[in-house]
């Protein structure tokens, strides 16, 4: 079950391989409110209205519990809370709400679930058409409630997991890029964990977590956030809402900007460090099935041009504090010290291969399959969540009739700092195209490359028309990488209600021909 996810053109390798998988008889779900090319080949598509996953992932539920299609003797063995879920689904997400809520009908609702509970093996992936919503992080536990209920956890070819958003994300997550938890994941609330971190760093460590990348931006504004320190981002054009991202941006006493490209990020910077790319540096990386990998040196960065670690620990020396590395490598055994799913691992060891995590002794092969015995909670057990559904920011009514969808295209990547130079794929996708359904093209007098001005309630940007079953009428679909057009002018205010993900995947626009 592919839920939110466009990998053939997001992740290439990952969307080939199930293409391969479906030429061998694989079963495909496809959940998403365009045709992409899987959709096209999926056995069932599910094009929910946007923002509505957790109705529909609960909705699943609803008829596997119903119809007592869930696998009882895991539920009882290795799950708990889940008569309070139970009751909880029952009664809230009749399939009459799904229906209404997600625009897909009861019957299609049943043979996926279906289908899926009564599936040997069963896998889920996800990606940010899941997470870029109000309720994002329900929608995620919501498909986790799905892989506890009918067993499909900790045993090959099946689980819950994401297609990230960009490479090393989850290495960054691994080793403390999230303003709530420790290397690790491990709690600053435990007195244990902050003596261990306090002797290691030689410092006593924050009370209080800290901002979410939006909270910062909300902070700068009321003048209660100073500095900001911004490495291979270009927040200027990448974020949400970017025109209130370039005012919280003015208002910094200090913003470090420290990047291979001049982003545009720079031209509200104080200060600039240019960096080693990622081919002429060293370190490592960990894919999404947490596999740490090395990366190597393939070629000497031009004269004076530092990697990003060497800049910070000589920021913090000039600042006062020494940080006692001399290579990555050093960085590398620290990490290990701390991070208990680390311990095991070694550069000498990840010069033989990748290993995944957790690795907790040199002797440890690395574990690539998670929670075949046991949870990661006191109890060993999983617990079923009960997801609760928060609408969009905003809907289309009025004058902003059509609802925008934004992602990603093959031949670009992101903001477009490094495919965008490359001229090759320039030459194949040299500008912004607006996806419309020639239905509504028709309305609007619009034809194939017609030049069209896209409008929100928070600005406007120009692109081409390019008309196409793959969205639905009363939808359109834009990429984010033209700085030319930047779609992120239009995109919502919203933001994740519990951990702040904007809201990238809805928003209400008009279109006039330009």
């Amino acid at each position: 079950m592919l839920w939110g996810a466009n990998p053939t053109e997001a992740h290439p390798v990952v969307g080939g391989k199930i293409k391969q998988a479906l030429s061998r008889g694989l079963k495909l779900v496809v959940v998403d409110p365009r045709r992409t090319e899987l959709a096209s080949l999926a056995d069932i598509w599910l094009p929910l209205r946007p923002g509505t996953n957790v109705p529909l992932a609960n909705g699943l539920a609803y008829v596997i519990l119903k119809e007592g299609l869930y696998h009882q003797r895991f539920v009882e063995e290795r799950t708990e809370g889940f008569e309070a879920f139970s009751q909880y689904i029952l009664k809230e997400w009749p399939l009459e709400r799904v229906e209404r809520l997600t625009g897909i009908r009861r019957e299609h609702i049943e043979q996926v679930a279906r289908l899926y509970a009564r599936a040997q093996r069963a896998l889920i992936f996800w990606g940010l058409g899941l997470v870029e919503h109000r309720s994002g992080s329900q929608g995620v536990m919501a498909l986790a409630n799905l892989a506890l209920l009918c067993g499909h956890v900790g045993r090959p070819g099946t689980g819950a997991m994401p297609l990230r958003g960009q490479n090393n994300v989850q290495g960054a997550c691994d080793l403390g890029a999230l303003p709530y938890v420790l290397p690790g994941y491990q709690r600053p609330d435990d007195p244990l964990v902050r003596k261990k971190f306090e002797e290691v760093w030689g410092r006593p460590l924050p009370e209080k977590p800290g901002l979410t990348e939006p909270m910062m931006y909300e902070e700068a504004l009321q003048g209660r956030f100073k500095a900001l320190y911004i490495l291979g981002y270009d927040v200027a054009t990448t974020h949400a809402h970017i025109s209130r991202v370039w005012q919280a941006l003015r208002e910094l006493d200090l913003l470090v900007v420290q990047d291979i490209f001049f982003p545009k990020t720079g031209e509200f910077a104080h200060v600039l460090f240019p960096t080693a790319c990622l081919l002429e540096r060293e370190g490592t990386t960990t894919n999404g099935e947490r596999r740490v990998q090395r990366i190597r040196r393939l070629i000497e960065p031009l004269e004076g041009l530092p990697p990003d670690w060497w800049i910070i620990t000589e920021i913090s020396r000039r600042m006062g504090y020494e940080m006692p590395y001399q290579s990555v490598e050093d960085i590398f055994e620290e990490m290990r010290r701390v991070v208990p799913s680390f311990a095991g691992l070694t550069y000498q060891r990840l010069e033989e291969g990748g290993l995944c995590w957790p690795v907790p002794k040199e002797d440890h092969p690395g574990t690539e399959l998670m929670f075949t015995e046991r949870f990661a909670r006191p109890s060993g057990k999983a617990s079923f969540g009960r997801p609760q559904y928060w609408a969009p920011e905003e809907e289309p009514s009025g004058d902003y009739p059509f609802l925008l969808i934004t992602g990603r295209r093959i031949y670009h990547y992101n903001c477009g700092s490094m495919t965008r130079r490359v001229s090759g794929l320039t030459e194949i996708l040299p500008e912004e195209l607006v996806e419309i359904h020639p239905r509504d093209a028709r309305k609007l007098g619009l034809r194939e490359r017609d030049p069209v001005r896209i409008i929100s309630r928070r600005g406007e940007i120009r692109a081409r028309a390019h008309l196409t079953t793959r969205v639905n009428p009363g939808q359109i679909f834009i990429d984010f990488h033209f700085w030319e057009a930047l779609t992120n002018l239009l995109t919502s205010p919203g933001l994740e209600v519990k951990v702040h993900t904007p809201e990238y995947k809805v928003a209400a626009v008009r279109l006039e021909k330009a």
